[in-house]
């Protein structure tokens, strides 16, 4: 059909006609760009508190489909941070290598308390090294202890198992590298009286202790330059508080939320399902007295 422009009709009605399409379809205005940068701003806002947060924990956050998150974060260019260096700590080249095994490898872990694992990274610091140890819950992702110190020594990684044997139980398994520092009689003596069985990664294998690596990884870029800090008592409170965050509020993409509320997920199902078996067996007792 040709259509006549150079005598435009006079009303939409008789546009509409001419054009072969709906008058409503003259009034039409895509709504999605509009949505789309309404949802930049959500995005925006959550990345804000959590730079290290990419599209799958942004969508967790706002309770949206992940590929909607991911498409709008594209569209508009929105990334978080990422690492380019792995996170470094001193060699432990030329010890020979202990005997304590890999124990925990391939063990199916189903609860909180059965392993824990421990390392240690350094934070470069007004022209000094800084250094801190974490004890890390393999089921929950929670960090349950940790120590700094201007020191990469064994009382460095003592007072970060002491720190965590205040607040925890102690698990059954502890798992760690073959640093000369958990490789120390001092190290082992606390375990030992702590009621905790040693297991080590293989020598030269630090993927033996991903664990660690990958939370050190985002730790440092959430935590910022750590020269941005004054001093070094600004330095230790800035990294109890990010961890903290990390703990209490950080989604990990392997839980779906916070560690400390899967934790308290965990427990909460877990009473839930005793007092189930403790009304079944009770059910099952009165049908059997009758």
């Amino acid at each position: 059909m040709e259509v006549n422009l150079t005598a435009p009709p006079k009303s939409k009605v008789a546009l509409a006609k001419q054009l072969g399409v709906s008058r409503q379809s003259l009034y039409y205005q895509p709504k999605l760009p509009e949505k789309d940068l309404l949802l930049k701003l959500e995005i925006e806002a959550v990345m804000e508190n959590n730079k290290g947060y990419g599209h799958k924990r942004v969508a967790d956050a706002l309770s949206m489909n992940k590929k909607r998150i991911r498409r709008v974060m594209k569209l508009f260019g929105l990334k978080p941070k990422r690492s380019r260096k792995p996170p470094l700590k001193p060699s432990d080249q030329g010890q020979a290598p202990m005997t304590i095994p890999n124990l925990v490898k391939g063990m199916l872990i189903e609860a909180p308390g059965m392993v824990w694992v421990y390392d240690f990274t350094y934070l470069w610091f007004l022209g000094r090294f800084v250094y801190l140890a974490t004890v890390e819950d393999i089921f929950t992702r929670e960090i349950v202890g940790f120590a700094v110190s201007v020191r990469h020594d064994a009382n460095l990684v003592c007072q970060a198992m002491t720190n965590a044997l205040e607040n925890h139980q102690a698990p059954e398994f502890g798992h760690s590298d073959q640093g000369s520092e958990y490789r120390s009689a001092k190290y082992q003596s606390l375990l030992t009286a702590a009621g905790i069985t040693p297991s080590m990664s293989k020598k030269g294998s630090p993927w033996e202790n991903g664990y660690q690596e990958s939370f050190y990884s985002q730790f440092k870029l959430e935590l910022g330059h750590p020269e941005c800090y004054a001093n070094l008592g600004e330095l230790i409170e800035a990294i109890a508080l990010q961890i903290h965050y990390y703990n209490h509020r950080r989604i990990h993409t392997a839980l779906r939320c916070a560690p400390v509320t899967f934790a308290a997920r965990y427990q909460t199902a877990t009473e839930v399902l005793k007092i189930k078996k403790i009304v079944n067996f009770q059910n099952t007792a009165n049908i059997l007295t009758v």
